[in-house]
């Protein structure tokens, strides 16, 4: 009986400890998104990413106005199996597989905060679990600064009530409690 109360133990134990590293795969912090860290360098996405696909835009190879409409930045999306884009990461430096990432936008529902907040979360649950420190409005939206994740999370002015392209001011006292997030990006810098 001892043997078998060992094994279920064991079973017990390592069950939980692939939970936790299954949980921390997909949870983003103050400089961290899953398994990227501000010390992950670029060069390492590829074995990081192994069992996903990552396409490479670097910047040099955009066939766009660079002048006029392209910010320069190389950018590395990463895919699941299913071909569903999971994160856009942007480096410090373009065209420099040792630089560091600049930042990470989110595009999977999996990736949480500790508390809970996703690009499914409401403003409400945003507003209720994290400080909003700053607004800042776009033509499209309305950017909230997040300090304690160094995160920027935009709601489309749709969510808000106004039209895009219009030219008013946004507070965070006109954001509507069920507006959803539009984008999710974390900063490392």
């Amino acid at each position: 009986m001892s043997f078998l109360k060992k094994i279920t133990y064991l079973f017990l134990v390592s069950f939980l400890l692939i939970q936790c590293a299954n949980e921390d795969q997909f949870i983003i912090e103050k400089g961290r998104v899953g398994k990227l860290t501000k010390t992950t360098t670029i060069k390492e996405l590829n074995s990081i990413f192994a069992k996903d696909s990552m396409a490479t835009i670097l910047y040099a190879d955009k066939e766009i106005d660079k002048k006029l409409f392209s910010v320069e930045n190389d950018e590395y999306l990463i895919y699941s199996k299913t071909g569903n884009k999971l994160l856009e990461i942007v480096p410090t430096n373009l065209n420099d597989p040792s630089s560091g990432i600049k930042c990470i936008q989110i595009f999977d529902t999996s990736y949480k905060t500790s508390k809970g907040i996703s690009l499914q979360s409401t403003f409400k649950e945003i507003n209720e679990n994290y400080k909003v420190n700053k607004v800042e409005t776009t033509l499209t939206s309305a950017t909230l600064f997040i300090d304690e994740l160094n995160a920027t999370i935009s709601i489309d002015k749709k969510e808000i009530g106004l039209n895009s392209f219009s030219r008013e001011e946004v507070s965070i006292n006109q954001i509507p409690d069920l507006a959803k997030i539009k984008y999710f990006t974390i900063w490392f810098n």
